[in-house]
């Protein structure tokens, strides 16, 4: 019987050592079967020689031709010069690191075969440090066979190591000891090649390959491969989510007495987006396994209304629920607004950030453990094992791409001794594209919030260069005489020429000066949270007109009377947050401006970017167009930009894969063994990832 390559470590290869083995160990590389999925980013050509009378900068191909003259320059930098011709052109060979023997190889009349990118230099034409080899002059040596695969790699391992080993690697599968994985009834239809024949060709695409296919990663052999990777990355989180329904949870069914209560007193109707989600969240609650769901609402669209009514069921249901929020001015606004709804309910709130101290810290953790607080809310302090739960059933967590990996599965754990798992409510401001959710949220059930309450105004987006500042001053002026507030955001604190960005520090003491009849106050990320809570709470309390901040108030307090914002660089911000930060305006019911003041000259992408946001207020098209522009690492946030490390699928370019993929992975549930082994194909053992 065949060894599968999955069983054969890449250390049985030859010429691996134990330096080399801990190299490709580094890359994720610990067997065969990995250093065939270690697959190529881009390709060289090197199948053919090129004259040199027909190079154009940029090109990237092999020469021949005879060396006319070889010295060293003694300019600015040390160089080795060497100039070739070929019959139909002549350049010159630049060489910054060289030794004596290299200049005597490189001597006239010599031939030598190079490859490398062809620049324009001092002196017409140059190639800088090419791969090259002497040859014959009459000899026909052979040139490459197929297109040269450029790999990722590490310090200390090159591109001709790894070559060399993907060659060793590529006899064993000859053996066909690539295991399909994929049960040939699910494959049937897809008009893919093979896996080992789609692994060969893209390790050695012949000659005649569509390169223009390969580099926009479009070939059926890496379509193939796409597909099987993004399957492994849905089959984890589909895993994930088994894994957490294994463990029971409280059936949270409630009387429905607070919660008709708590509607009565509301001054408002809810939307009917608002009841939709509810209702599957209500739904949820009443499981005997946790409830995963993720719920995205625009900035303003009453996701915390929905999370109360969830809070009042576990209430209830006799248990206790945590809402977590990931900064304290955000944590204390939502205890103002859950005290203010639920106290008078006869439900105790209680309350828990890193500044709370002392005496006071001790009362909070007494009442969650006793029980006598029916509903915590608090920042990342509740992760922490002093605070014990006396009945945890449902964990809230606002905007949960803000934590990490271990703190919401820390707060998981704390459930009624670990035999039940908490529900879990997640809830988002950013819209998330449907590939992503798709994707990076297979293990979640997905409610979306479309529909803003009535009584909001649309934002109207200005974009203008910051040589119109003096208007924009005026504008400020007027909307602080007219008793509106007004948000100043700059992108950084500390002045730094090179970015080219206003400094909020010195923005403020700028705008004090030549406004000096408004009440000017400053957050920024460096501030003490005490302090930071304290001008925020001016704020809203109309003790300030203008507030100059970086980016920490993008979640930030509710203050309707805000009504214009200053956004300065925005050309430096993803969409996304862009659209969050407009979302602290047009809270009220009076016309709001957001006046997006940019640096001249504006890249193709800066422009692009700018006009979507000025042309639309829809969360999810900022967000789709955010995708294409940034990648999905970027838009999910950094600490979940694991999630999003693929080797060879795209995101926005295989998404039409994605449904065929959620089917496929459906169905293979029925095989557990293959679906284990896909994962670890293509994730290793990493695939806790999906605990973000």
């Amino acid at each position: 019987m065949t060894q599968s390559l999955a069983a054969i470590p890449v250390s049985e290869l030859k010429g691996v050592g134990a330096a080399l083995t801990a190299k490709l160990n580094n890359l994720g590389i610990l067997t065969v079967q990995d250093l065939l999925f270690h697959l190529p980013l881009r390709y060289q050509d090197r199948t053919r020689i090129i004259p040199i009378g027909s190079l154009r900068p940029g090109d990237e191909c092999v020469i021949q031709g005879e060396v006319k003259l070889a010295d060293i320059s003694k300019g600015r930098r040390r160089s080795l010069l060497c100039r070739i011709q070929d019959g139909t052109g002549s350049l010159t060979l630049r060489f910054f690191h060289f030794s004596a023997s290299q200049k005597n190889n490189l001597r006239a009349g010599v031939s030598i075969r190079c490859f490398g990118e062809v620049r324009t230099g001092a002196n017409g034409l140059e190639m800088v440090h090419p791969d090259y080899k002497r040859v014959e002059s009459d000899e026909l040596v052979p040139v490459e066979e197929f297109l040269t695969p450029v790999y990722p790699t590490t310090e200390g391992l090159h591109q001709g190591r790894l070559r060399a080993l993907t060659e060793q690697a590529l006899i064993h599968l000859k053996s066909g000891a690539l295991q399909e994985l994929v049960p040939q009834s699910l494959r049937e239809g897809w008009q893919f090649p093979s896996l080992d024949t789609a692994v060969a060709y893209l390790h050695r695409p012949p000659v005649d390959a569509d390169q223009h296919l390969l580099l926009e990663g479009l070939h059926p052999a890496q379509r193939r491969l796409a597909f099987e990777e993004l399957l492994a990355h849905h089959l984890s989180l589909l895993k994930l989510r088994q894994k957490t329904r294994q463990k029971g949870a409280p059936q949270l069914i409630g009387t429905a007495e607070l919660h008709q209560q708590f509607l009565s007193q509301l001054p408002f109707p809810l939307t009917g987006a608002q009841q939709r989600v509810s209702a599957e969240v209500k739904q949820d609650l009443a499981q005997a396994y946790p409830m995963l769901r993720l719920v995205q609402g625009d900035v303003g669209s009453g996701k915390t209304v929905v999370a109360a009514l969830a809070a009042i069921q576990a209430v209830e249901g006799n248990h206790q629920a945590a809402v977590m929020a990931p900064t304290e001015i955000l944590a204390e606004q939502h205890y103002l607004n859950f005290s203010s709804w639920l106290e008078p309910l006869g439900v105790k709130v209680a309350w828990l950030a890193g500044k709370l101290k002392g005496k006071q810290r001790q009362e909070q953790l007494d009442l969650i453990r006793s029980g006598d607080a029916r509903v915590v809310v608090g920042t990342h302090a509740l992760f922490q094992e002093e605070v014990v739960f006396a009945d945890l059933g449902l964990v809230v967590v606002d905007e949960q791409h803000r934590f990490g990996v271990h703190q919401r599965l820390a707060l998981r754990e704390k459930g009624r001794n670990g035999e039940l798992a908490p529900h879990q409510l997640i809830m988002t401001a950013t819209p998330i594209p449907r590939t992503l959710t798709m994707s990076a949220y297979a293990d979640l059930d997905c409610s979306i919030i479309d529909e803003l309450p009535p009584g909001r105004t649309p934002v109207h987006t200005v974009v203008i260069a910051d040589t119109r500042r003096d208007e924009v001053m005026q504008r400020v002026r007027n909307a602080c005489t007219d008793k509106r507030q007004v948000y100043w955001v700059c992108t950084l604190i500390e002045e730094s020429e090179a970015l080219q960005c206003q400094a909020a520090e010195v923005t403020a003491q700028e705008l004090t000066e030549l406004l000096p009849e408004l009440r000017i106050g400053l957050v920024h990320g460096r501030m003490k949270p005490a302090e930071k809570a304290e001008i925020m709470q001016r704020f809203k309390a109309a003790e300030l007109d203008l507030l100059v901040a970086t980016t920490v108030i993008e979640v930030g307090v509710d203050v309707p009377n805000a009504s214009v914002m200053i956004i300065e660089n925005p050309e430096r911000l993803g969409l996304a947050q862009l659209h969050q930060l407009r979302g602290r305006v047009g809270r009220g019911s009076v016309e709001s401006f957001c006046v997006l003041m940019y640096h001249a000259p504006l890249s193709n992408q800066g422009r692009e970017r700018l006009a979507v946001m000025r042309e639309t207020t829809d969360g999810f098209r900022i967000a789709e167009k955010d995708l294409e522009l940034r990648g999905p690492g970027e838009v999910l946030g950094t600490r979940q930009t694991g999630v999003m490390q693929f080797k060879m699928a795209d995101l926005q370019r295989d998404s039409d894969l994605l449904s065929r993929v959620k089917a496929v992975a459906g169905q293979m549930q029925d095989w557990p063994g293959d679906s284990d082994s896909l994962v670890e194909r293509w994730l290793g053992r990493g695939e806790d990832y999906g605990n973000v």
